[in-house]
């Protein structure tokens, strides 16, 4: 298999807001995400937008009804992803998310998968476009 492009994962994800700039700003507020590249559309849309956390990368723009690409909140809150971070310090993300006014799925808490795996802390939590993170730091393993 051939290495991914220079500075680009193996896989991401792409995420379609209604309010794609707003979501843009709140997820670089809340989730500590950086602005990697973002084109904006003729009409006020953000055709494409790159952030980045560490090494992952989520791409962000606007809902396209028309295109069948739609943002949860415009489809009654029903979720086909949830999204997976390593933080390095679970409870000031949680903190900082919670401030922003991150919805809380499930509080912060340690699970332990067994010995010979692994134990990560972590918490869920909603965007204000409705789609669901979850955000996890390894405590053993």
């Amino acid at each position: 298999m051939k290495p991914p492009p220079k500075d680009w994962p193996r896989i991401s994800s792409s995420l379609f807001y209604d309010d794609a700039a707003a979501a843009i700003d709140w997820l670089c507020k809340a989730f500590d995400f950086k602005v990697r590249l973002r084109v904006d559309g003729e009409d006020g849309s953000v055709v494409h937008c790159e952030l980045d956390y560490g090494e992952g990368l989520v791409m962000v723009s606007s809902s396209k009804p028309d295109k069948q690409y739609k943002a949860p909140s415009s489809l009654g809150g029903a979720n086909t992803q949830t999204l997976c971070v390593q933080v390095e310090d679970c409870d000031a993300h949680f903190a900082k998310a919670r401030a922003a006014g991150a919805g809380i799925v499930s509080e912060p808490k340690v699970t332990d998968y067994g010995e010979g795996y692994w134990a990560d802390r972590s918490y869920g939590a909603v965007d204000p476009g409705g789609h669901q993170w979850w955000f996890a730091q390894r405590v053993r393993g």
